[in-house]
């Protein structure tokens, strides 16, 4: 039985990985389980899983959870920097699923590594801003990480067995989004609901807007660089419009090799749970007589600069790739508050790159500073 620490719940992955548990009840078993504002859903998943703590936001959620569940319910409720961490670090847990939304997983991972947990990271912003802080911390404390995010845990299965020198370079595919045949003078025009109408993957609202600009590809990217220690020049990004090849890793010697499957979160999400195993899914797999042709092309960086600039803050480094990740949460969310145009989302970010003084070679506090800087930075822009 594998006890499991669930950051991240509430969220489109946490959901598809609670799915995927309920599915194997003798195999799996929650210890913990974190979310931030969604506290009736949670509420269901307390009852449901019944796992020893539960964390929400702040201490007026807690209160409303606690409200929301049965007094007869032996959960503990937390709350705040202190539960996330107390969820991370969880002795009983053998392993901690990290699946929170942006820069707020950084320090939960960090606290598991350092605690000795092994690692299932559907956070990229963790890798995104101190890549290189979190893997030597997992190469000192003998941690693995299992990427969940379908294009790096597509990766992950194609190198298996490999040599990594004989790799020439990783393929990152990508739907597109929404408006990849969108003419760019028409971007004008496009809305919130517009920008969170996906056509393939079912996500959160930032991870779809991440998606529709392109930046979550360029967050793969950098991702995929400390992940899979692959420099940034061998790293491609791939537009695979039908979602059935999730990534390809091509070797020297000219062989590709790709993982295919339905654009559904439920595999990449059971293979980090059970690997080195495979849980059998009822997802099926792709039709491939009757799905008509699969298509590639190369990215647009005019039309999404987003991507083009994620690859300069990865050539960049240090504290550059924290400061991107900030400005381009910032610029999100003011375009979700209809606070900002959907072409002004790249424009904010990269004035606030141009504008930030890199910090080499930084610290954890260094970090969190420049993300601090690039918030408050992009937000004056903004208003």
């Amino acid at each position: 039985m594998k006890r499991l620490s669930v950051l991240g719940a509430t969220g489109s992955i946490g959901r598809n990985l609670l799915s995927v548990v309920d599915q194997f009840p003798d195999r799996f078993t929650v210890v913990a389980l974190a979310a931030g504002k969604n506290v009736a859903l949670l509420a269901n998943q307390i009852k449901q899983f019944r796992p020893q703590i539960a964390v929400v936001l702040n201490e007026k959620l807690a209160i409303q959870l606690r409200e929301l569940i049965s007094s007869k319910n032996r959960t503990d409720i937390l709350y705040g920097p202190e539960g996330y961490q107390a969820a991370a670090t969880m002795e009983t847990a053998d392993l901690v699923i990290n699946a929170m939304v942006g820069s707020s997983g950084l320090l939960p991972t960090l606290k598991a590594i350092e605690s000795g947990k092994r690692i299932a990271l559907a956070n990229k912003e963790s890798l995104v801003m101190a890549g290189e802080l979190i893997m030597e911390a997992a190469k000192r404390r003998g941690v693995p990480i299992i990427p969940i995010d379908s294009e790096h845990s597509a990766i992950f299965q194609a190198i298996c067995g490999h040599r990594k020198e004989d790799i020439e370079r990783i393929y990152l595919t990508a739907s597109g989004g929404p408006f990849l045949d969108t003419p760019l003078e028409e971007f004008d025009q496009i809305t919130p609901e517009l920008a969170l109408c996906h056509p393939t993957w079912k996500m959160g609202n930032k991870v779809t807007i991440d998606s529709a600009t392109l930046m979550n590809k360029g967050l793969e990217v950098i991702e995929a660089k400390w992940l899979f220690a692959i420099p940034i020049d061998k790293i491609k990004v791939c537009i695979h419009p039908q979602s059935i090849i999730h990534s390809m890793v091509e070797y020297r010697d000219g062989s590709i090799i790709a993982q295919l499957g339905i654009p559904d979160m439920k595999t990449p999400v059971a293979y980090a749970l059970s690997y080195p195993e495979r849980l059998p899914l009822n997802t099926g797999a792709p039709d491939f007589f009757n799905m008509g042709p699969l298509s590639f092309r190369e990215p647009d960086v005019k039309k999404f600069p987003c991507l083009k600039l994620a690859f300069e803050a990865c050539k960049i480094g240090d504290t550059m790739t924290a400061v991107l990740n900030a400005a381009n949460e910032v610029a999100v969310d003011a375009f979700l508050s209809r606070r900002l145009t959907f072409k002004r989302i790249p424009e904010t970010i990269e004035k606030t790159m141009e504008a930030h003084n890199v910090v080499s070679r930084p610290g954890i506090s260094d970090i969190l500073a420049a993300d601090k800087w690039a918030r408050r930075y992009a937000e004056e822009g903004i208003i």
